[in-house]
């Protein structure tokens, strides 16, 4: 039996010449680099969607200019789609928090945990009981027995450092993640 040799030397590559593996290779690349970019435009949108949404981003912290508050004020901003009680206590509140025997509370914490700076107490203001919003905010408002805030629909009352006095709530108001920026600004988150 003879072998058959093909005119070109290709050997059986249908007489395109000896380069007809580097163009089957061309076109296995660039096949691979069609379809990796059709995955890569396929799977973008669902990888995008894990993402947080921008207003959620926006909400991580805020800034929040506490120089329009006068003594005895307070306000309340929206944080993390909750309400923060942000109040710029009297010299009165002050020491009426720090003279309360600790031990005595419910949930134990002195004054100086809870304030970064003694004149400012900044708080979520959620109930601890079962998520209510207390009143104390407004100078109308209900401030309970120890002049807080107090919660009328389960009767929780806290004290001037935002403690749990009296009622059913189980623990203080939580003091948020934040930091004094300057004198009269402070960053929530």
């Amino acid at each position: 039996m003879s072998e058959t040799t093909h005119p070109s030397g290709a050997g059986g590559h249908g007489g395109h010449g000896g380069d007809g593996g580097s163009r089957r290779d061309f076109l296995l690349l660039a096949t691979g680099a069609v379809a990796a970019v059709g995955v890569g435009s396929l799977a973008w949108p669902f990888i995008a969607s894990m993402n947080p949404a921008a207003d959620t981003l926006a909400l991580a912290s805020i800034d929040v200019d506490l120089s329009p508050i006068a003594v005895g004020q307070a306000i309340t901003v929206t944080w993390r789609g909750k309400p923060v009680f942000i109040r710029r206590r009297t010299e009165a509140e002050i020491a009426a928090a720090r003279a309360v025997d600790v031990s005595s509370l419910p949930d134990p914490q002195t004054d100086e945990e809870r304030a970064v700076q003694p004149e400012w107490l900044v708080m979520v203001g959620v109930c601890t009981h079962l998520g209510c919003v207390p009143l104390g905010q407004k100078a109308t408002d209900d401030k309970g027995d120890f002049g807080g805030w107090f919660c009328p629909c389960h009767g929780s009352h806290y004290d001037t450092a935002g403690r749990i006095r009296r009622g059913p709530a189980p623990a203080n108001l939580l003091v948020p993640e934040y930091a004094f920026l300057d004198d009269t600004t402070i960053r929530l988150g």
